[in-house]
């Protein structure tokens, strides 16, 4: 147990605990970020002075100071200050039920004597992780997979589905990993793991509610109104910690309005914090971050960030046990351990997307279905064909495949890395695949959790439930914890989660606009000469770091045997990236896919029906 603890030492670098049951049975162990009561009595694992439970615990719970004067009114007493023992406690009131009243960005475990269960749970939107894996007569979780294969039982094995997946859209999605035998517990989902079999048993405790099929608000005014109440109370109640805290601000609409509402709940001075990259303008927010900063009257920092060198590249590739394809991963990590300097906590302005109809797919998507409705369907089958016959690098394959489609099929292509004839380039193995398994990847992207009866609640309802969870929040958690920074993102509080999807979609995006009623809230609250309808992302210059500090690792990649990423396919990719074409997202994803099998020793593929 202590090998696999201290491998998430980066985790938690405060304190180490180990937990085991009398009987041998059950071990739990942890390393703490301290943020809340930093004394010893929030030491964990924690166990219960009554129930003898123990909980081992990730996360925040932001309304522990509510719950705990509930659980007070009913006799509970409290030794700490911290949110984990308001868990311990909610546990012994409600059982499993608890998941219920806990609001906050979490993943725990608790080792129930009386039950003879483990009660695990994740929170709503899968800000952190859990990782399990289940094999007969044992059960071993962790916030990392690399816990779980720091157990020399472990097999080291790549599912080649997922692989497939990880090359369409540059994550695995769902439960499922890349990793044959390891599984995650998804968001707003608990399992209850028997002692006596290990087999757990998994159920939801929470969905987005049910989009708005009403029509527009009378009063959209009021709708600003609502939702500038409930940042304001998301932000104050995740201001609290007994450490420093510092804000994200990219000067985009999201973290913007994070800063300012944090600027008026604080009641202090706050600090910003914004990555520049000397010598790119084109990929450099820090005029329009500063911008804010000045308005706001935060204390600001701008941190200066040089290519990262390939030492860089591969302690990510480390962090990303499970990895992911988003290059963003490099600025969110930089600036996470600039500000690791001067805070342990920091929000961002995760989520505002998702929520409000941000990305410029949803337009694109609207508009697609506008004109897929007007073209006959005759017409529409024959698009693919006809795209057929023309170069392979024509955009607008995915376009052509969406409006022969039925509706909705647009979802099934929307932020693609690789189309399914690319694919077949990649791997050995995938070049194999039947052509229906091929597809599966955007088979299941078209109905995972796709909820709502408008093309646009469908795609950000899916886009919550997959990008958000299964790259974004990857990207945010795994980026920042190498630095032990914990990132908090206010839009993701339940109550704004359902506040947002139950708005009308004429208040989040159309063909024209995206994020309609969070830019009326920003003009309110933010400069007047911000430009609210710009949208950059947290982008770096690819191409020019693949030239230059990339290039070893790029020709190392070359030279190295590999069952999960064609040499030729790179070295393609390459030569288009020094020929000026955009590919430097494709690039980068089978390189660090490449240096992601040769970290982690993959030791073969599994091919199941």
């Amino acid at each position: 147990m202590t090998v696999q603890r201290e491998a998430l030492v980066h985790r938690g670098p405060d304190s180490a605990g180990l937990w085991c049951a009398d009987d041998g049975r059950v071990a739990l162990a942890h390393r703490r970020l301290a943020i809340l009561d930093l004394s010893p009595a929030g030491h964990q694992p924690m166990v219960h002075p009554v129930s003898g439970c123990a909980i081992t615990f990730n996360g925040e719970i932001f309304n522990f100071h509510a719950l705990r004067e509930r659980l007070a009114a009913r006799g509970h007493a409290f030794r700490s200050q911290s949110d984990t023992e308001v868990i311990l406690a909610a546990y012994q009131a409600w059982g499993p039920r608890c998941v219920d009243e806990l609001h906050g960005q979490f993943a725990f475990a608790i080792a129930d004597p009386a039950r003879r269960q483990l009660f695990l749970a994740r929170d709503r939107a899968g800000e952190k992780p859990l990782f399990f894996r289940a094999v007969p007569g044992r059960f071993a979780f962790a916030s990392e997979a690399k816990a779980l294969l720091a157990d020399p039982t472990c097999p080291r094995r790549v599912h080649v589905d997922a692989l497939n997946e990880y090359f369409a859209f540059g994550y695995v999605t769902g439960s499922r990993t890349l990793w044959h035998g390891i599984e995650r517990l998804l968001p707003g989902h608990c399992a209850t793991v028997p002692y006596d079999t290990a087999i757990p048993a998994i159920s939801r405790y929470w969905a987005l509610p049910e989009p708005s099929t009403g029509p527009l608000p009378a009063d959209p005014a009021g709708q600003v109104d609502a939702l500038q109440v409930l940042l304001r109370d998301a932000v104050r109640r995740q201001l609290v910690a007994d450490v420093p805290v510092g804000i994200l601000l990219s000067g985009g609409v999201d973290s913007s309005v994070v800063a300012a509402i944090a600027a008026e709940a604080a009641g202090t001075r706050v600090r910003t914090f914004t990555a520049r990259f000397e010598g790119h303008p084109g990929f450099d927010e820090g005029p329009f971050a500063r911008l804010v900063a000045e308005h706001i009257g935060a204390e600001h920092h701008e941190l200066p960030t040089a290519a990262p060198d390939a030492e860089v590249l591969q302690a990510l590739v480390r962090q990303f046990d499970d990895p992911i394809a988003d290059s963003s991963m490099i600025p969110t990590y930089l600036v996470s351990r600039e500000i690791r300097r001067h805070a342990t906590v920091a929000l961002g302005g995760d989520g505002g997307d998702e929520l409000f109809g941000g990305y410029r797919r949803y337009p694109a998507l609207l508009s697609q279905e506008r004109i897929r409705s007007a073209v006959p369907s005759p017409v529409r089958a024959l698009l693919p064909y006809a795209f057929r016959l023309l170069p392979a690098r024509v955009p607008g394959r995915g376009v052509a495949e969406a409006l022969a489609g039925p509706h909705g099929a647009g979802l099934q292509h929307a932020g693609r890395l690789f189309r399914t004839d690319e694919r077949q380039a990649l791997a050995p193995v995938i070049a194999r695949m039947t052509a229906e398994r091929l597809r599966r990847p955007e088979h299941l992207r078209a109905w995972r959790d796709g909820r709502g009866s408008s093309i646009l609640q469908q795609a950000t309802a899916l886009d919550f439930g997959s990008y958000l969870v299964d790259d974004v929040l990857v990207k945010v958690d795994r980026a920042s914890m190498l630095t032990s920074l914990e990132v908090r993102a206010p839009f993701l509080d339940t109550a704004v989660v359902e506040f947002a999807f139950r708005l009308p979609d004429a208040l989040r995006a159309s063909r024209r606009e995206r994020k309609i009623l969070l830019r009326q809230l920003g003009a309110r609250i933010l400069p007047a000469s911000l430009d609210l309808r710009r949208k950059q992302g947290f982008s770096i210059p690819i191409a020019a770091w693949a030239r230059t500090a990339w290039a070893p690792l790029i020709d190392g990649a070359l030279e190295a045997p590999s069952q999960l990423v064609a040499p030729e396919a790179l070295r393609q990719l390459q030569r288009r990236l020094r020929a000026g074409e955009d590919v430097g997202d494709r690039l980068f994803s089978l390189l660090f896919l490449a240096l992601w099998e040769r970290e982690y020793r993959v030791s073969d593929l599994v091919e199941t029906p």
